[in-house]
């Protein structure tokens, strides 16, 4: 094998699995690879999976199949989540030559010793308890902002989730590394960071391979405030019962955390939410929201929600409809339940079809799109300060706002990674914000 061979990769799933792939993808460019994109030819191909809902699942053989057309002799290799799920359903796929779990994925360069094509995809998986170990990672390079680990894994027991047994227990990084790993991010001239994990709220549990808490998310976010050079900070996907008032009111004073927070409801009914084994009510999170827009008005809100959760009933349904349709958020991530194996609610009774799962989807991203609508409109007249992508998308160039306001401009490569303050002025047919720059508009 020629160290000086090409490697694409590409990621399914979540803001986690993309800074491990950025972090497997720097390991085989410091043993002498050469990184390409995924539409180019390379000689070899590493996928790295998901398996949050069974449409990552099928994706996997289509985007196999896309990379044995650039090159039918290609090496392909699959890690991430699935690959430690389901190890020998993936190695049966054709053309699929390594499979590798959660605890081999960092080494895979270990287990290449040739690239001759194999019949059957070779497998090397862990049971998911010798998941007990913290490695981190951050992407650079890939995008104007940074996805930096923090956590890993999870101890919650949601009915639905498959998550618990493709990660293993929660374990977080030390918080020197944390801040390290921040400090050199900085240092490459990108100006945001997203702290990212499994349940990120969880933060200081396993720092030290010991089941306690060392550190708590609130010292994390104190500590990571002080860094010099970061112009944003960005929290993830974070659990309501984490989410505590003490550190929404430490982002609504920091200089650097930005006024922008995701928070997983998957239900407005605490029926449902009881069945999911969900550790909070409705009530709690509206108490959460109300303390953001409290101290926050302009705070941008995501939720995530899951509809044909079994037993979901039309009058439960219409109950998370109309808990969200009052709720001052800016958007949904809708997810349509799927059943997952080794789950708790695969064997549950009341499953709902899938036509009426596709029809309350359709109603709550329907929903999505008025509530961030009326956010964007709330904001107009607002002067902000916009961070500007590194793509040009048929002539324009976007970019977020430091609340997530995404707006639009002339492609100029000059904005490129720029940060500007800009006054938001309409909104186009495209459903984004247009905007002025500032009189006293300023680049960094």
């Amino acid at each position: 094998m020629k160290k000086e061979n090409k490697v694409a990769f590409y990621t399914l799933g979540c803001k986690l699995n993309f800074s491990e792939t950025s972090t497997i993808a720097r390991n085989f460019v410091s043993e002498g690879f050469e990184r390409v994109e995924f539409d180019e030819m390379a000689d070899i191909y590493v996928i790295n999976t998901c398996s949050v809902t069974e449409n990552a699942d099928k994706r996997f053989k289509s985007i196999v199949k896309n990379a044995l057309k650039k090159n039918e002799d290609a090496f392909l290799i699959a890690v991430g989540c699935y690959a430690q799920l389901k190890p020998e359903e993936l190695a049966n796929v054709d053309g699929v030559d390594l499979v590798l779990g959660a605890t081999e994925k960092f080494n895979v360069t270990s287990y290449i010793n040739d690239l001759t094509k194999n019949d059957t995809g070779k497998i090397h998986s862990c049971e998911i308890s010798d998941a007990d170990f913290y490695v981190g990672s951050y992407s650079i390079g890939d995008r104007t902002r940074a996805f930096l680990k923090v956590q890993d894994g999870c101890d919650y027991k949601c009915t639905y989730c498959t998550i618990p047994l493709a990660r293993g227990i929660s374990r977080s990084d030390t918080l020197q590394n944390v801040l390290d790993n921040a400090k050199e991010i900085s240092s490459k001239g990108i100006k945001e960071i997203v702290l990212t994990g499994v349940n990120i709220g969880d933060y200081g549990k396993g720092e030290f391979g010991n089941k306690k808490h060392e550190h708590t998310f609130l010292e994390l976010v104190k500590e990571l405030d002080k860094v010099d050079g970061i112009h944003r900070l960005r929290i993830s996907s974070i659990e309501p019962n984490l989410l505590k008032d003490e550190t929404i009111d430490f982002v609504s004073k920091s200089s650097s955390f930005v006024p922008h927070f995701h928070i997983p409801l998957q239900s407005g009914s605490d029926e449902l939410l009881k069945k999911m084994k969900r550790r909070y009510l409705s009530n709690t999170y509206t108490n959460r929201v109300s303390k953001i827009k409290e101290l926050m008005p302009n705070a941008c809100i995501g939720v995530d929600v899951i509809v044909g959760f079994p037993g979901e009933t039309e009058a439960l349904f219409l109950e998370t409809y109309n808990y969200l349709t009052h709720l001052d958020i800016s958007y949904l991530h809708v997810f349509t339940y799927s059943e997952r194996p080794n789950t708790e609610a695969v064997a549950m009774s009341g499953i709902v079809p899938k036509n009426i799962r596709a029809k309350r989807s359709k109603m709550l991203r329907g929903l999505s799109a008025k509530k961030r609508r009326a956010f964007y409109e709330s904001q107009l007249g607002n002067t902000l300060t916009v961070l500007f992508e590194s793509e040009n998308k048929e002539g324009f160039i976007h970019g977020f706002t430091e609340n997530y306001v995404k707006v639009k401009t002339p492609w100029n490569p000059n904005l490129v990674n720029t940060l500007h303050t800009i006054c938001l002025t309409e909104i186009d047919e495209d459903g984004l914000v247009r905007f002025q720059f500032a009189a006293s508009k300023v680049a960094i």
